[in-house]
């Protein structure tokens, strides 16, 4: 096990190190520059000559962003930065990028955190009840709502929730915007718990609903297929009652999918919805990532990049680790 494990993370360092190359290039590669941006806005923020700055000032532009050197020294440093935990300072407003990043990770992880277990605790009963009782009335009505769930894009979820829970000719019960409100810093303690909640109400559903409607629809055809096997009928032939041949032996067979959906959801919870944060102004950290690609903020992009490929890496380890949990059959070494 421990063996498995260390070959794993250095198989995952190789793998993050390879990410970060193409992304590197490919982002340095990508027409439009940060110094490009800065020399296409005058001291308005509006379009001016890109002549108006002399040649040498352009050089010292070039020289502060590592523009003037070739793409694998600039790689080469970016390295050496991120190799002591730094991501550098921002292009656009020239801040450490981990100061940026921390000021939203709170966001994010609350947001993603909630969406991931609110998506389970309720996808999963659903899913059970689903297969539990196919071509019923619940089986029925589940997989209609799943269906439409499912197939309406984020943004008209978002549109629908604003339009009728957040003011106008419906109902006013939540805001529509932001994370807290005006007066939050004179609230009490249990007063600003609820404001954050009420808030973030309508977002997490947002942020949920997408991976609820996939986690209900995989549980079903999970929990199905394990009832349908030889080892269920086996239990029921030896007398087993039907909820301890539903609960300890196909359930537990039927999670195998799911922990595969939950790897691959661990990268949301800080990769975020570039979409709902900027419905909801949630200051989050697809927001950031979404401002930076505007701003050809490179130090910012690739920070987000590496986040999301270390995620992306850790959930798959994960996944894999909870296979072994789940079913003790299963072992990576190949004993």
């Amino acid at each position: 096990m421990q063996t498995y494990i260390l070959k794993r993370i250095l198989l995952m360092l190789v793998t993050l190190w390879g990410i970060t190359f193409v992304s590197f290039v490919m982002l340095q590669l990508t027409p439009g520059s940060p110094l490009e941006m800065k020399l296409m806005q005058d001291k308005n923020g509006g379009l001016g000559d890109k002549s108006a700055l002399t040649p040498e000032t352009r050089a010292l532009l070039e020289a502060q962003y590592h523009l003037d050197k070739p793409i694998l020294v600039r790689y080469v440093l970016w390295l050496k930065d991120i190799a002591r935990l730094d991501f550098g300072e921002s292009f656009a407003d020239h801040r450490p990028v981990i100061e940026k990043i921390y000021e939203r990770l709170p966001v994010s992880l609350i947001f993603g955190l909630t969406s991931i277990v609110v998506s389970l605790l309720i996808g999963l009963p659903l899913g059970l009840l689903s297969g539990a009782f196919q071509n019923s009335f619940i089986d029925r009505f589940t997989a209609i709502a799943v269906v439409a769930m499912y197939s309406m894009p984020v943004y008209v979820i978002g549109i629908l929730l604003l339009t009728f829970f957040g003011g106008g000719d419906f109902f006013n019960w939540f805001p529509i915007y932001g994370i807290q409100s005006d007066d939050y810093a004179n609230l009490s303690m249990m007063g600003k718990i609820l404001d954050r909640v009420h808030h973030f109400i309508l977002p997490c559903i947002c942020y949920s609903i997408g991976s609820l409607a996939f986690i209900t629809q995989q549980q079903r055809a999970s929990i199905l297929e394990a009832l349908h096997q030889d080892y269920i009928r086996t239990a029921r032939a030896k007398g087993l009652p039907e909820l301890s041949v539903f609960i300890k032996h196909a359930f537990r067979n039927s999670l195998i999918p799911i922990i595969t959906i939950i790897g691959a959801l661990i990268p949301s919870i800080l990769g975020g919805a570039v979409i709902i944060e900027t419905m909801f102004s949630i200051p989050g950290l697809g927001l950031l990532a979404w401002e930076s690609l505007l701003q050809r903020d490179y130090p910012t992009i690739m920070a987000n990049f590496t986040i999301s490929a270390f995620l992306s890496l850790l959930g798959i380890f994960v996944s894999d680790l909870l296979y072994m949990i789940v079913d003790p059959r299963i072992d990576f070494e190949g004993r």
